[in-house]
């Protein structure tokens, strides 16, 4: 009799996800960190040694932190997959050259400590902890994170204050003359060449950069393309001297607005995750910007509105989450 052999199939039943790829953590948040090296290279030219000092510092102490409270909580030590280090860049880049580097370590702790551990680590976050970092500095400093002073020597058409100080205050006719014309200004804040927060300046390079994560499937197109186009739109239709007579230009190019709506606006932690959702995040974060520039009595809003759409982003999965398969009615 001869022996026969039964070749059995094992299937293994797991949890989701199901679809696996080479793509990690750590690969996804170094790369990000990657692709604002080009506007941190042009933040330390532009601004000199004050701009690596606040970099380094806001960077390099979110490491620590997040070793620290690991270590404290007897959890694994993650500082290498890149998330600590990313947080405290992007805080960095929006705090102004000349604060102390206190301030910017504060702030890290802020985000790591308490944005991001006391929710619960990686993932678990409710709202994007550089973000919070800011804000934190933004209420416990005022003067020192709106005060601006022309650090690099190498461009005098912004002395002392943002583009966006200048048109909340003194209008569009001194912002012209400020640079010296319309084209002058839509030159240099397109380079870089103004004052402003560190990595916020040049918006080549930080567009990019965005493009180049949008290549690497790291962020959806929707939610910055959507953010910015909201922000040109409504600046246009309520201008300051009747409707459809803004700059919609140069409030797309102002302020955090392209950093924040490329970098911060799109963390896959504090985003809704269908791209309805997201496509309503972003304009709901563009509306809000506009609101407090145009309204508020702050210069700028990207910080705020990020923030507050983070807050209903459980709200808009909630509306907005995809039919069950195989579902009716």
């Amino acid at each position: 009799m001869s022996e026969i052999k039964v070749q059995q199939n094992l299937f293994t039943i797991t949890t989701s996800p199901h679809i696996r790829a080479e793509t990690s953590i750590s690969k996804i948040m170094w790369t990000v960190s990657l692709a604002l090296l080009p506007a941190s290279l042009f933040a330390i030219y532009h601004y000199g040694i004050s701009a690596l000092i606040i970099l380094l510092s806001g960077s390099l102490s979110a490491v620590v932190f997040e070793y620290l409270v690991q270590k404290l909580r007897k959890k694994p030590i993650t500082i290498s997959d890149g998330s600590a280090f990313l947080t405290g860049l992007l805080l960095a880049m929006c705090l102004p050259p000349a604060i102390p580097a206190y301030m910017a370590i504060i702030g890290s702790f802020v985000a790591i400590v308490i944005a991001k551990h006391a929710m619960g680590g990686l993932g678990f976050n409710i709202f994007n902890p550089a973000h919070i970092g800011r804000a934190a500095l933004l209420c416990s400093w005022p003067v020192a994170m709106t005060t601006w002073t022309n650090m690099s020597g190498k461009v005098d058409a912004v002395a002392s204050a943002t583009p966006l100080n200048i048109l909340k205050q003194q209008g569009y006719a001194k912002l012209i003359d400020t640079f010296g014309s319309a084209p002058q200004m839509y030159k240099q804040m397109f380079l870089g060449f103004r004052n402003g927060s560190i990595g916020e300046t040049s918006t080549v390079l930080l567009i990019i950069g965005g493009i180049y994560l949008i290549y690497k499937g790291y962020i959806n197109w929707v939610v910055p393309v959507f953010m910015i186009g909201t922000v040109g739109i409504l600046t246009w239709i309520f201008g300051p001297t009747g409707l459809f007579t803004g700059y919609p230009l140069f409030h797309m190019m102002a302020g955090g607005l392209v950093i924040g709506a490329f970098f911060m606006a799109t963390d896959m932690v504090t985003i809704p995750i269908t791209k309805k959702g997201q496509l309503i995040f972003a304009i709901g974060a563009g509306a809000i910007t506009v609101l407090i520039r145009l309204k508020g009595g702050y210069p700028e809003g990207v910080c705020y509105s990020i923030l507050l759409m983070n807050a209903v982003t459980p709200i808009i999965d909630r509306v907005v989450k995809p039919v069950k398969f195989g579902a009716r009615g």
